[in-house]
């Protein structure tokens, strides 16, 4: 029996029926790790006292099967944890140099959820640095692996979380989303993952990127295991202002059908720059809730090509503002033996930063700097504004949008070393993230490269709080994928 191969749901049967422990569950996934993370460094940190919270499970569960209580969904079950996410007395680093030596005093409010919920935490994923990248190459610790192919980048930035559910060293794990963080390294190495709604979870104890983006949300085997780990992390937190609870009515009717589904197809996500090979495969997806009796309807999202141009002004400009507190003086990297205070400033920041964070500060630094804000940083966000709109007016039309997650498969390491060409791997995801509306990316198919078989991921998008809506479309879609 495999325990690594199972999904959230199936753990929860297989402890109920006493088929295996969560002392087992937890060495059967160190195990894999022990394994394949050697090769694939999709953990930066695997956490020894999982074993001593898997024994102290096996007795908690004991006592609530012997009193037929309630067991939580998430009960004795190992997540990965992004390495920008805090957990009390475990190291965050966010990928970087500057925050390598960093203790978390507190949790955040997912990992206060999760503990209640008794899950077990495995250990911290690898990530690109501070979350700004879209491959892990950025990461100060080594790049994370694409399980079905080493030689090709799994994504980024939340690059190590979706590596470890790919490769089996997690049965889930926790991921961020800026501009395509969960999404995009999902549909790259062929697992589920959902951004939600912006303030659907709680933001506290989250290495801040750019905050009016950010979003905490599940990578995981199917849509069902995204659905439980949203579930239990969802809703207001006193410590997140921006974080909310919805109502029934505002949570939808229930389960659709798919053939009451009316999705919308942007054109423009069809257009220059999309590998002919992903757009077959997702066009062959959207055929299929087609037959199943579902409306397709072209859709035009006018202002989709500035999304890329707006986002690369608002997240800098947000960098620069929120990194300003890591100089080298309350905590993190030091540089050794300053001059004086501007020198420890100056050496401890260049030192404890990598390239990629330091162009974002320069170039966000700029934005917000006299005589520019009016021109870069208020324009982007009336562009912002338009963008929003867009999905407004397509969603009075349709329940959902479809397309591509990404325009081309895993590319290989050093691949795209020109930043720019970087930044057009998350084209078709930062629109939703500049909205603040949920999307799910779940694996519609597989295309050929040299000779490796690499996923390709549908991109689901919705109006705000529709998660349930485009997770009960993506797990349609699953079981049917499955079947091919």
């Amino acid at each position: 029996m495999d325990l690594t191969a199972f999904t959230i749901q199936r753990i929860g049967r297989g402890l109920c029926k006493k088929e295996f422990s969560v002392s087992e569950l937890v060495a059967a996934y160190r195990q894999c790790i022990g394994e394949q993370n050697p090769t694939i460094n999709a953990y930066l940190e695997v956490f020894d006292d999982a074993r001593d919270h898997a024994a102290l499970r096996d007795r908690e569960l004991a006592e609530k099967l012997e009193n037929n209580e309630r067991i939580p969904p998430l009960f004795g079950v190992p997540i990965a944890i992004k390495d920008n996410i805090l957990i009390r007395g475990k190291t965050a680093s966010a990928g970087s140099r500057m925050l390598a030596p960093y203790t978390a005093s507190y949790d955040a409010g997912v990992i206060r959820k999760l503990k209640e919920q008794g899950a077990i935490f495995l250990g911290r994923t690898n990530m690109d640095e501070f979350a700004m990248g879209s491959s892990t190459e950025y990461s100060a610790f080594g790049p994370a692996k694409n399980p079905r192919d080493a030689s090709r980048v799994p994504g980024g930035s939340s690059g190590g979380s979706a590596a470890a559910v790919a490769a089996g060293m997690a049965p889930a794990a926790l991921g961020s989303d800026t501009g395509g963080s969960i999404r995009q390294p999902a549909a790259l190495c062929g697992v589920t993952g959902l951004k939600p709604t912006y303030g659907r979870v709680s933001r506290s104890g989250l290495i801040a990127m750019a905050s009016s983006l950010d979003q905490i949300g599940p990578l995981a085997q199917t849509a069902g295991d995204a659905r439980i780990l949203f579930d239990a992390i969802a809703g207001r937190d006193e410590y997140d202002a921006t974080s909310y609870d919805i109502t029934e009515r505002e949570a939808g009717s229930g389960k659709r059908e798919v053939k009451d589904f009316i999705i919308g197809v942007p054109k423009e996500y069809f257009e220059q720059g999309l590998d002919p090979d992903i757009e077959q495969t997702v066009r062959n997806a959207i055929q299929m809730y087609e037959d199943a009796g579902a409306h397709i309807e072209e859709v035009t999202l006018p202002h989709a090509e500035y999304a890329l141009s707006a986002y690369y002004i608002v997240v800098p400009a947000e960098v620069s503002a929120n990194l300003a507190r890591f100089d080298g003086i309350r905590y993190g990297y030091r540089a050794a033996q300053p001059e004086n205070l501007l020198d420890a400033y100056e050496k401890s920041r260049s030192e404890g930063f990598g390239p990629e964070v330091k162009r974002r500060l320069m170039l966000g630094t700029h934005i917000l700097s006299a005589g520019y804000y009016d021109a870069y940083y208020l324009t982007a966000q009336k562009v912002r504004r338009l963008i929003a709109r867009d999905f407004d007016e397509a969603f009075a039309r349709v329940d959902l949008l479809m397309g591509p997650t990404t325009p081309t498969p895993a590319f290989r390491f050093g691949e795209k070393s020109d930043p720019v060409s970087m930044y057009l791997a998350d084209m078709y995801t930062v629109a939703v993230n500049l909205a603040g509306i949920p999307a799910l990316s779940i694996p519609a198919g597989y295309v050929r490269r040299d000779n490796a078989t690499l996923p390709v991921g549908l991109h689901l998008i919705g109006p705000r709080n529709s998660e349930d809506l485009i997770l009960d479309a993506g797990e349609w879609l699953e079981e049917r994928v499955k079947n091919h």
